[in-house]
């Protein structure tokens, strides 16, 4: 059975994204080098919810179930703001920047999103929701001194907001990982109903 590699995603305007690359680029400059394998800006989203290998002939049904949700959803607002890093500074393995949901039209959506993915095979994460843009990901095996010091410059990094995102829809996309970073091509995308 032939699987692809997806996710569901909302996509972020170009002033939004433009601010994440800018403090990519300050934190590449003062992290140790080699530390960090970077995001490419335009690959930045707000995650909903990852499938991860997924039956290509399931597709038909994951597009009818996102479309029923977003018929029924209403779009959301969101503010882009503050560092931080999965699990914690001492041990950083993800730096993001935050997100804070303006009412609760963003946290309803994703459960609905997880509530339509559980019949066709795709298990409700075991964590709650934690909204966030990724911005790098900590290379393995590098000397604890330097992780160290990333943890720290995150930690005392103090980015403010970037700016606030009206999301109107969400996208079902396909990621390919190559050598030189993951590809992102949208297969399906779905406008909220109120909008």
């Amino acid at each position: 059975m032939e699987t692809i590699r997806t996710f569901i995603a909302i996509a972020l305007p170009e002033s939004v994204i433009r601010q994440l690359a800018q403090v990519q680029r300050q934190l590449e400059r003062q992290a140790p080098p080699e530390s960090v394998r970077w995001v490419k800006p335009e690959g930045i989203h707000l995650t909903l919810k990852f499938l991860g290998d997924t039956p290509v002939g399931r597709l038909d049904a994951i597009r009818a179930a996102l479309a029923a949700v977003a018929a029924q959803a209403s779009p959301c607002v969101f503010t882009v703001g503050g560092l931080g890093c999965f699990p914690n500074a001492r041990k950083p393995r993800v730096i993001w920047v935050g997100v804070q949901a303006v009412g609760g039209e963003l946290a309803a959506l994703q459960r609905a999103v997880e509530a339509a993915m559980k019949p066709l095979g795709f298990p409700p994460e075991g964590r709650d929701f934690t909204p966030h843009l990724t911005l790098g990901r900590v290379r393995d095996r590098i000397p604890p001194a330097d992780l160290s010091r990333l943890g720290a410059l995150v930690s005392s990094a103090d980015i403010g907001t970037l700016g606030e995102v009206h999301a109107r829809g969400f996208a079902l996309i396909q990621s390919v990982l190559k050598p030189s970073g993951a590809e992102y091509t949208p297969l399906a995308e779905f406008l909220m109903g109120g909008s």
